[in-house]
């Protein structure tokens, strides 16, 4: 029952949002991380500096990630992960440390992830753990 509900959404969400991927995506990829055993604490989380952002921060067991959503309606311009590009990276990184910090959780027991999504009817979501590593800031 609970399915057929978030199936009715999603269509309502597509519909809204036709032109606004990255925000369907988003929401999308909350749901898949909470059915995957993620507690998402944070969504949209900006550092106070304005260097970086990070789409959502979830605990997964002891772990928190910091996970980057990537959207596309096609794969005309590659799969959706490539985009996540150096200075991206460096730019998340800076938001996860902040976080971090604030949260006082130790770098140790943190990761960096994204979730791709391609959509597609239905639509595809690939979640790639420990997808990158940040060795200095």
């Amino acid at each position: 029952m609970i399915g057929l509900l978030y199936r009715t959404a999603d269509l309502l969400r597509r519909r809204r949002l036709a032109g606004d991927h990255g925000r369907l995506g988003e929401d999308m990829a909350y749901r898949y991380l909470r059915a995957h055993g993620c507690t998402v604490v944070a969504r949209n989380y900006t550092a106070r500096s304005g260097a970086g952002e990070i789409d959502l921060v979830a605990w997964e067991g002891g772990v928190l990630a910091f996970v980057e959503v990537k959207t596309r309606s096609s794969a005309d311009f590659g799969a959706p992960d490539a985009a996540v590009d150096q200075e991206k990276q460096r730019r998340i990184a800076i938001a996860a440390r902040e976080y971090g910090y604030r949260a006082q959780v130790e770098a140790a027991r943190t990761r960096f992830d994204i979730v791709s999504i391609m959509l597609a009817s239905p639509p595809q979501i690939a979640w790639r753990r420990d997808a990158f590593r940040v060795r200095d800031i």
